[in-house]
């Protein structure tokens, strides 16, 4: 844990934030006692709940059918 004080932290505010995002954490103080912390974000994975799109998409019965013979010379570039 690094400790910074006010004024150098807002020197290198930015070279602080980098090493913040690097997983480090730092104290910033004021006349030698600590203020404020500085600490990485917690990034939170939405939760996903199966079927919760259920009855909402419609998948066409010939989704997987072979294209018309135009369409795919074109997607060949022929």
């Amino acid at each position: 844990m690094q400790i910074v004080n006010i004024h150098d932290a807002k020197t290198h505010f930015s070279k602080l934030i980098e090493a913040v995002t690097q997983g480090e954490e730092i104290v910033i103080a004021k006349a030698g006692k600590p203020a404020a912390m500085l600490v990485p974000m917690q990034t939170q994975k939405p939760v996903r709940k199966p079927g919760a799109m259920k009855g909402k998409i419609k998948i066409a019965t010939d989704f997987d059918s072979p294209l018309p013979d135009d369409l795919q010379a074109a997607f060949e570039g022929r």
